[in-house]
């Protein structure tokens, strides 16, 4: 047991957990501000003030949203089933957490003579890792759905279900053809081939927009809301929760936000590449740590404009009806994504083995 203590690396453990606590934190601070942003983006869209009494230009209402929530009385029904009914909010919370995970949010920083990349795990299949992450979010929505035991939010819950899955095919055919091109599912490495070159947005146009209208329906962001329809399902699958447990699942849908554009940006935008700089001759010239910092606020910027994206089509294009909804995925999206799948195959072969005919 001494041994093994001693072989342990106590250096890289406190190193990851440092990482993961800041990423954590990082990620919930900026869910919280989202929701700061939202309303000030509807707000100049609508041509109004928004929130502007909490601090100055309303920069405390998150905080006193925050605290109101967890002020409020919770109750859980008592035809519910209680163990599932606290178990929903928190599998979605913790799945929107676990795929940071693998997001590089920078090189690495050096303290002290030794290297710290900025990233919690660069696993190779860190694509499969969040499709895997990604995917275990639908039973948050249904457990919750059902536990309740009310049946407009088990309506909802299969909707929001039925929504997800149908989605996910056609991102993950997406992603298919974006691999093709880059030879590897490690985001750091295909944040690497990106950094001096052309972005993959510019070898996958196609693709980037059907992994953009998915990651709409993942979060179940307008016009992809069908699970929240107010004047179908009341407040959709989240209609019993009160207190921090539907803070929590307010929380995950902003939190899945962030990190779906941070997705988005690594894959198709270079992620923490910053554009128009050559990072190595920058990093010799000026530190390391200087470069580590300017590669995050890059990456968050990047991420920042998605975030606006998504909040600015929420409140401009209203939302489908479910049969659209469906219709839209099974039948163009999958279809869209099969064939941009075939056609940069085609491409690749003919670029490593040369014209076939």
């Amino acid at each position: 047991m001494h041994a093994l203590l001693l072989a342990i690396d106590w250096a890289f453990i406190i190193e990851k957990f440092i990482l993961i606590a800041v990423i954590v934190t990082v990620s919930l601070v900026v869910a919280m501000y989202e929701t700061w942003m939202e309303r000030k983006v509807a707000a100049v869209i609508q041509d109004r003030r928004g929130p502007n009494r909490a601090g100055p230009f309303g920069i405390l209402q998150p905080m006193a949203d925050g605290l109101k929530l967890f002020m409020k009385e919770e109750i859980i029904p008592s035809s519910s089933n209680k163990l599932l009914f606290v178990l929903g909010p928190g599998l979605a919370m913790l799945t929107a957490m676990m795929t940071s995970a693998v997001v590089p949010w920078g090189s690495h920083i050096n303290f002290r003579g030794h290297d710290i990349p900025l990233q919690i795990a660069d696993i190779n299949i860190g694509i499969l890792y969040i499709f895997g992450v990604v995917s275990m979010g639908v039973y948050g929505i249904m457990i919750g759905g059902w536990a309740s035991n009310n049946k407009f939010s088990l309506l909802a819950a299969i909707r929001g279900a039925s929504q997800i899955i149908s989605y996910e095919l056609a991102m993950g055919i997406s992603i298919i053809a974006l691999l093709m091109l880059t030879g590897s599912l490690s985001l750091k490495t295909i944040v690497e081939q990106q950094q001096d070159h052309i972005y993959n947005f510019c070898y996958q146009p196609l693709g980037f927009l059907i992994f953009l209208i998915c990651a709409f329906a993942e979060c179940n962001r307008t016009p992809f809301d069908l699970s929240e329809a107010e004047n179908e399902l009341n407040f959709g699958y989240h209609q019993e929760y009160s207190s921090m447990k539907l803070g929590f699942y307010l929380f995950a849908e902003y939190i899945n936000m962030f990190i779906s554009s941070a997705v988005m940006a690594t894959l198709f935008f270079g992620g923490y590449d910053i554009p128009f700089v050559n990072d190595i001759s920058f990093g010799l010239h000026h530190g390391q740590n200087l470069l580590a910092i300017l590669q995050i606020a890059s990456l968050l910027g990047k991420v920042i404009f998605f975030i606006f994206f998504f909040m600015w089509v929420r409140w401009t294009i209203p939302r489908f009806r479910y049969d659209q909804l469906m219709d839209l995925g099974w039948k163009a999206l999958i279809s869209l994504a099969l064939i941009n799948m075939v056609v940069t195959g085609f491409v690749v072969l003919v670029k490593h083995n040369g014209w076939p005919f």
